[in-house]
C-alpha cells in the first residue's frame, strides 16, 4: 500500500521560508514524477512544482524563483524549499505521486499559513 507522509508546514511570516517534506513507501512500480500542490479556500487544486524521474523540473509561475523542488530518489522523498513566502500561497499543500502504470497517490495535505 502506497503512502505518501508529508510534514513541514506551518504558520510563517511574509517573506520568511518554510521546507515541505513528502517521504513515499510502499512503491512497487517505477515512480514517473513527484509534485506538490496546493489548494487555498474557495479555489480549485494547483500544481505547485513537479520533478520527473529524470530530474527535469517545473514550476507554476507564481511561485518561479521563489521555490525549489528536489527529490532524493534513494529516500523516496520529495522536498519543496519555499523561500519570499506571500500571503497568497497560504494553502493546503498536497504531495502526488505518479507512477509509469499511470497511477496517482496523494497525500493527507499540511497547511501553509502565511500572515503577520
Amino acid at each position: 500500500q502506497v503512502q505518501l507522509v508529508e510534514s513541514g508546514g506551518g504558520l510563517v511570516q511574509p517573506g520568511g521560508s518554510l521546507r515541505l517534506s513528502c517521504a513515499a513507501s510502499g512503491i512497487r512500480f517505477g515512480i514517473k514524477a513527484m509534485a506538490w500542490y496546493r489548494q487555498a479556500p474557495g479555489k480549485q487544486r494547483e500544481l505547485v512544482a513537479r520533478i520527473f524521474n529524470t530530474m527535469s523540473t517545473n514550476y507554476a509561475e507564481s511561485v518561479k524563483g521563489r521555490f525549489t523542488i528536489s527529490r532524493d530518489n534513494a529516500a523516496n522523498t520529495v522536498y519543496l524549499q519555499m523561500n519570499s513566502l506571500k500571503p497568497e500561497d497560504t494553502a493546503v499543500y498536497y504531495c502526488n505521486l505518479a507512477t509509469f502504470t499511470q497511477n496517482d497517490y496523494w497525500g493527507q495535505g499540511t497547511q501553509v499559513t502565511v500572515a503577520s
